[in-house]
């Protein structure tokens, strides 16, 4: 059994809200920086160069990426040789993200009750999905998510019979929907199986993949690609001013369902779909 005290989650949580709110991972940012050097018309070649002169501010003032910091969204893969010690797993989340979005002079955008409305002050709670794992390690992700794109998310509930083209003709009406609400170029999570919650759960977790990496399954795979192009032909383009750059990426996670079911979940991202992840 391995001891690990609850103030060195704080602390790495903490590290982590900072982190993956200044700094978008490097595999998205070199999609959006071929992007930028894709798209040969304006507005969107115009666009697409603010987008990388804003990355590039922010590293170089050391600020945000994005005014809206996002509702910290938080994995925990929580080996079931590990105790912790000290106090409260779940305290210690919180209490990091609220140093991490005080300390940082992070927007804090979480309120206490969705009816009244009231700031919490320091952008807690977190969202917190805690899985049990193998081992003596702890691997947190800190994923902040923006409501911009979050609003322009859906979830379907599908027949069975529904096709793979079915799947993807959603998917492709969901973006098109969204239009230039979500701030894109996009990045796609899409969930398919499970039931009503794991579903929209998939749909979430895919956006922490690396863009870049497929689905191992190339049935899969094949249809992330096809979803990415069928989007990018909606000439929605970047900030919706049109262009051929309506998504950077699409992932695609699946899980086990019921015979009598076929749900589908789209988690939009914006052009800054953030994570940062630590191994303890």
């Amino acid at each position: 059994m391995r001891e690990i005290d609850v103030k060195t989650i704080e602390q790495a949580v903490r590290d982590l809200c900072i982190k993956a709110n200044k700094h978008l991972p490097c595999k998205l940012e070199k999609a959006v920086r071929e992007s930028a050097c894709n798209e040969t018309e304006e507005p969107a070649a115009g666009i697409m160069k603010s987008l990388c002169e804003n990355l590039d501010a922010a590293r170089e003032l050391d600020i945000p990426i994005c005014q809206d910091t996002g509702m910290a969204v938080v994995f925990a893969e929580v080996g079931q040789e590990v105790h912790f010690t000290g106090g409260s797993f779940e305290e210690a989340i919180n209490n990091g993200v609220g140093r991490g979005y005080t300390e940082g002079y992070l927007r804090c955008s979480v309120v206490a009750d969705p009816l009244r409305r009231v700031n919490t002050g320091d952008n807690t709670p977190a969202v917190l999905h805690t899985r049990i794992v193998d081992g003596d390690k702890v691997k947190i992700t800190v994923a902040p998510k923006g409501f911009g794109s979050e609003n322009m998310s859906c979830l379907k509930m599908l027949t069975p019979s529904a096709s793979r083209e079915d799947i993807i003709s959603y998917v492709v009406s969901v973006v098109e929907q969204a239009g230039s609400n979500p701030c894109p170029p996009m990045v796609l999570g899409v969930g398919i199986g499970g039931d009503f919650e794991q579903c929209a759960l998939l749909a979430k977790t895919a956006l922490c993949r690396d863009a870049g990496e497929n689905n191992p399954d190339e049935f899969y795979c094949e249809m992330e690609r096809e979803i990415l192009e069928r989007v990018n032909r909606l000439n929605i383009g970047p900030q919706g001013f049109g262009g051929k750059t309506t998504a950077l990426w699409v992932s695609v996670e699946t899980a086990p369902t019921h015979i009598a079911g076929l749900p589908v979940a789209v988690n939009v991202g914006c052009h800054v779909t953030r994570h940062a992840s630590v191994e303890l």
